[in-house]
């Protein structure tokens, strides 16, 4: 078998799987659109909105090798910016590629061992990583709940009650985290309750199996933290970064807005449908929520875009989705041929902070 077969075989589900992604985005993109329709339109995009889109996505990935950066540092002294950018865009780029973006943290703890980090070391920076990222994801998604919500019940109609679900299982996972590390068992065997009872009514499926998976995941995060130690100060200083990363990552769809030549929807409005919009595409199982996301982008940016909706689409998709793919098997495939193998300067020795807690 040559090279070239054994690498389609075994890129199978995914080559088919961005197939399917790419033919519905072309769907979305030709109905009741023609091609000279499209070239007018792509023609006199503001170039200036447009570079700043991008580099909005720029942004967003260096934020995220910062905030593994602190974390990986405060384990391992020795751990440099350009390990911790390789690694956030190996979770940014195998999420994008895998279904409900399950392949991102296991690929990331994978080649943080190869780079000489002990697994329960990089498996506990991701765990912090993770569960830092849920926690402020989920005030920030409070806070756009409290002020936004009203304006898309009204003109999205039925989706928005997704919304409202991400957001209650968001807590729930959060609390559920927080909790374990203070009565494990009593949790353990309300869970455990629960889930028996919910598969007496068929509304859950094998609910041993579920509860042995929730209870492996939620056992993770509290060993990560228990690893990590109590330094506060570093997760603020995450959690800080993490809301303007939020913010930054949901502002590109306010640039392309504008690079269409619009400008009657505020800033902070159009954060909160993009923020909406992800957390219904979350719910599709394919790579990167392909239909979803353009469904949802659909319902929650009609508002804005009118009939420049569907050429807005396929430059959000294609910034947003496929440039995250190509960008991130770039900066994978060039950082694993260069720090794989290759430990940092410094001995691999906790640092006292971690220590002391």
């Amino acid at each position: 078998m040559s090279r070239l077969k054994r690498t389609i075989k075994k890129n199978l589900f995914t080559i088919i799987t961005l197939s399917i992604s790419m033919i519905i985005l072309l769907i979305f993109l030709f109905h009741g659109n023609s091609v000279e329709q499209l070239q007018t339109i792509f023609h006199n995009l503001n170039a200036g909105w447009m570079l700043a889109a991008f580099g909005t996505l720029g942004l967003t990935w260096l934020m995220e090798g910062l905030t593994n950066l602190l974390l990986c540092r405060h384990l391992h002294p020795g751990w440099t910016y350009g390990r911790a950018f390789m690694i956030g865009m190996t979770g940014l780029f195998y999420s994008a590629i895998t279904p409900f973006s399950t392949g991102g943290q296991p690929m990331q703890i994978y080649y943080m061992s190869k780079m000489g980090m002990p697994a329960g070391h990089s498996a506990a920076v991701i765990s912090a990583k993770t569960i830092t990222y849920q926690i402020t994801m989920m005030v920030f998604s409070l806070i756009l709940l409290g002020s936004e919500l009203p304006f898309f019940v009204k003109n999205v109609s039925n989706l928005a009650f997704l919304t409202v679900f991400g957001i209650i299982s968001n807590i729930l996972f959060v609390v559920a985290v927080i909790l374990v590390s203070v009565n494990a068992g009593f949790i353990y065997r309300m869970l455990h309750t629960v889930l028996r009872w919910l598969g007496k009514i068929h509304a859950v499926k094998e609910p041993e199996k579920k509860y042995e998976s929730i209870v492996a995941q939620l056992d993770t995060f509290h060993e990560g933290f228990k690893t990590m130690g109590k330094s506060w100060k570093l997760y603020i200083s995450v959690c800080l970064i993490t809301v303007l990363q939020i913010i930054v990552s949901n502002s590109v769809t306010y640039c392309i807005y504008r690079a269409f030549h619009l400008n009657q929807a505020s800033l902070w409005i159009m954060i909160a449908a993009q923020v909406f919009s992800n957390m219904v595409a979350a719910f599709v199982p394919l790579p990167g929520g392909s239909g979803g996301a353009e469904v949802s982008f659909t319902a929650f940016c009609r508002v804005f875009f009118g009939g420049l909706l569907t050429p807005a689409l396929l430059v959000w998709r294609l910034l947003t989705y496929y440039g995250c793919i190509i960008f991130g098997c770039i900066f994978v495939s060039v950082g694993s041929r260069k720090y794989v193998g290759s430990p940092p300067p410094e001995d691999y020795t906790l640092s006292d902070n971690s220590k002391a807690a």
